[in-house]
């Protein structure tokens, strides 16, 4: 997928919470697990994974909200604290981003690279067959290009 060349920025709803991606996204994945369906009250999430020093705040501070997944853990959701929109959250490592790309002002900027946890997506759901989709995740080396492959190792270290 061609990537967008400019920085693209974002926002909760109300606009206290503002930032900017400095770099492009690794990695977009559309999400259909049973946690982000809960989450989002959605059919799906769509997340742009990028590195957490490329989130750059341009107003007001996200809280931090620890919400608990199906499998025992939880995950750390970045919300505006006035209108409790969730901005990006961490999975595992807080290096690594997943900006909610419905909160990007053009959130037509990114599209999905691929669909995971599928096994849980509403019937409803029509996918693309142009993109890869995988009933649960998928082997990142296998999928994600060269680059985006750099940066996440350099991320590891």
């Amino acid at each position: 997928m061609e990537r967008e060349k400019s920085n693209p920025e974002g926002g909760c709803a109300c606009g206290a919470v503002r930032y900017r991606l400095a770099s492009a996204p690794m990695f977009v994945h559309c999400c259909h697990c049973l946690n982000c369906q809960r989450q989002t009250g959605s059919a799906f999430v769509i997340n742009v994974l990028i590195e957490s020093h490329h989130v750059k705040l341009l107003s007001g501070v996200p809280v931090p909200v620890n919400v608990p997944r199906d499998d025992g853990s939880s995950q750390r959701v970045m919300r505006c604290p006035r209108c409790q929109i969730a901005v990006w959250s961490f999975y595992t490592r807080p290096e690594l981003c997943f900006v909610r790309a419905g909160t990007l002002t053009v959130p037509s900027s990114v599209a999905p690279d691929v669909h995971i946890y599928v096994r849980s997506k509403l019937p409803w759901v029509t996918l693309p067959p142009s993109v890869p989709a995988f009933d649960v995740y998928y082997d990142s080396k296998a999928l994600w290009p060269a680059e985006s492959l750099a940066r996440l190792q350099a991320l590891m270290r």
